[in-house]
């Protein structure tokens, strides 16, 4: 599937928690790393925190071979989710919609503390303003980055339901 602002949109309403705690964080961060571990070979980090102080609620990697700057590339998506309350890949795809940098968009002097990559999630809670959370996958391409976060989190409710 194609990925559009729009779609990516789509994605974030359909991934609206009814709640979040450290349970449901540790709930999410464990399906999102056994399927990484079942579908890929590349190892990941798997990152979930609160928003509103980065309080780190699940670290893990899906195996051996993940690099420091695996954790480079997890802050800088984060530091994206954080600022704007939505994806990195939707950022991302704004961007480049606009045919713009972020660093043009936001005249950025030092555009390094972001990462418009895919793999950044916003966590939300229906009737929640904002962001209650972040999740965050590096080590995959960003496309399969962002997938595995929306599939944990589809996966998640549908278990929950």
């Amino acid at each position: 599937m194609s990925l559009t602002v729009e779609s990516v949109i789509a994605q974030e309403d359909a991934c609206n928690l009814t709640s979040f705690d450290s349970n449901v964080a540790w709930e999410i961060g464990n399906i999102i790393r056994t399927n990484l571990q079942q579908k890929f070979t590349r190892p990941a980090v798997v990152y979930i925190a609160l928003a509103n102080s980065s309080q780190l609620l699940f670290f893990a990697t899906s195996g051996p071979g993940t690099q420091p700057d695996n954790m480079h590339w997890v802050k800088r998506k984060e530091a994206v989710v954080l600022r704007w309350g939505c994806s990195t890949m939707r950022m991302r795809l704004a961007l480049l919609d606009r045919g713009k940098t972020l660093q043009e968009t936001f005249e950025m002097s030092d555009p390094s503390i972001y990462a418009v990559h895919g793999g950044g999630f916003p966590v939300k809670v229906k009737g929640v303003e904002g962001s209650v959370g972040v999740i965050v996958v590096s080590g995959l391409t960003q496309e399969d980055d962002h997938a595995v976060i929306v599939d944990g989190i589809k996966e998640y409710l549908a278990k929950n339901a």
